[in-house]
């Protein structure tokens, strides 16, 4: 199923024997999930050596409401709203933190919420319980699991990335370490230590230290307007005093940060003005250094396009016909490695430094040679113009596959495009395998 850009198990199958033996391999409790998240973060080991990776983390709901009449429900839980059937996704995408380039999945949990679980009035001293009893401590299992993926892979250095939900004084306590820095944007006006002002008071007194602009996506959620926003910018050391609700537990009194403030100076009517807060473990005394965590920061938005590419564009997980709770759990897994493969094809196709092998198998890539003449034309300008090997190769023949002309001039191929060329490249390299005699076919 890697390169099969849908989740719908008819598109996917190339016959009734082969949809009856996906439906076989979902619905197989022999099938371990984490055996399946293994492979997915064996992938990803192989292509961190020597990198500074940014392991950016995020949480996304799985929705099957609208299955809730066919679906085993015991198996599933309540998602963000307590009512809605489905689960919940917290993968960690690692990054190369020089390109923002996505290598693979350091980790992956997936759970259910129990819809009878007590509410948080109802628990009364959850804010007191330890951080392993709350969901909240998905974001330190993330690191944690990570360790293996990354250190083992040969990682030179690991930046942890969250938003808001991830500033966690235990996190701050316990991740950080010589191999491990955290990146996070802030959720809480902070006590600091030896300052009568607390963390966005005193941030907003310091002095800026320049300016920068940066590029604003549209976002339909929230209706966020694209465009391209003057930052002020300001740091400063900070150290951030232990919550009280904490002070019965194991962790420092105090914990010594770098703190940025970037705020969009002139906002359009109608507009949000950007006002980014950030706590990292990285040093930041100077406008390049502040730069360059906000850069990673940025990078951050990789993340939403792998829930969108998931969910949304090309795979539609939450149409899945799937009935069974954990078979749609293992489809999930399943298709954030064709999810990541999309992503990694979008932000490769004009970077010839790197190789197909991140994404294609060695006999993909040597199919690929053998279509590579059929789908280039006879004018300089139709010619595949990137070296062979390289994932800008492979991406600009799936794109003309996918019915993209093939000139520069043109927009380049988007997920779309992309999609639908992988579709096509699959179903023909699935035919070219049974005629190498590679696959057993049986009646």
């Amino acid at each position: 199923m890697h390169h099969h850009q849908s989740v719908s198990i008819r598109q996917i199958s190339q016959g009734r024997a082969e949809q009856v033996g996906f439906y076989r391999f979902l619905e197989n409790e022999n099938v371990s999930m984490s055996e399946l998240v293994k492979s997915l973060c064996d992938h990803c080991q192989q292509q961190v050596k020597g990198r500074h990776v940014l392991a950016v983390s995020d949480t996304s709901e799985v929705n099957l409401q609208s299955h809730s009449g066919r679906l085993k429900l015991e198996e599933l839980g309540v998602v963000g709203n307590d009512r809605d059937v489905g689960f919940f996704i917290h993968p960690t995408l690692a990054l190369d933190a020089g390109t923002g380039f996505p290598l693979g999945l350091s980790a992956l949990q997936l759970w259910t919420r129990d819809p009878n679980r007590p509410t948080v009035k109802d628990r009364g001293g959850y804010q007191n319980l330890p951080i392993e009893e709350k969901e909240s401590f998905k974001w330190l299992a993330s690191a944690e699991r990570s360790q293996h993926c990354l250190k083992t892979g040969g990682a030179s250095l690991v930046t942890h990335i969250g938003d808001r939900e991830s500033d966690l004084y235990e996190e701050w306590a316990t991740v950080p370490d010589a191999f491990n820095h955290l990146l996070v944007r802030v959720r809480q006006d902070r006590r600091l230590l030896g300052q009568s002002k607390s963390l966005y008071g005193y941030l907003k007194s310091q002095w800026g230290i320049g300016f920068t602009t940066i590029t604003i996506e549209y976002e339909s959620r929230t209706q966020r307007m694209a465009r391209d926003a003057k930052l002020l910018i300001r740091c400063a050391p900070v150290k951030i005093q232990r919550p009280e609700h904490l002070k019965e537990w194991d962790y420092p009194p105090s914990i010594q940060l770098y703190a940025i403030e970037a705020v969009e100076q002139t906002t359009p009517k109608g507009q949000k003005p950007i006002h980014w807060r950030l706590l990292t473990t990285h040093t930041v005394e100077s406008l390049e250094q502040a730069l360059q965590i906000l850069e990673w920061y940025k990078f951050r938005w990789r993340i939403e396009r792998l829930f969108a590419q998931l969910k949304k564009t090309g795979l539609d997980l939450e149409s899945t016909q799937l009935e069974s709770g954990e078979a749609i759990q293992r489809l999930t897994v399943l298709a954030l490695s064709v999810a990541v493969a999309t992503l990694q094809m979008v932000e490769g196709r004009d970077e010839p430094q790197w190789p197909a092998s991140i994404t294609f198998t060695d006999e993909q890539q040597q199919y690929l040679k053998q279509i590579a003449p059929t789908v280039q034309g006879k004018t300089t300008k139709l010619q595949n113009p990137y070296p062979i090997n390289s994932l800008a190769w492979a991406t600009w023949i799936v794109a003309r596959l996918g019915g993209w002309k093939g000139y520069q001039s043109q927009r380049p191929p988007g997920t779309a495009t992309l999609t639908h060329g992988l579709k096509r490249f699959e179903m023909m390299f699935f035919a070219w395998e049974i005629a190498q005699n590679r696959l057993m076919c049986t009646p």
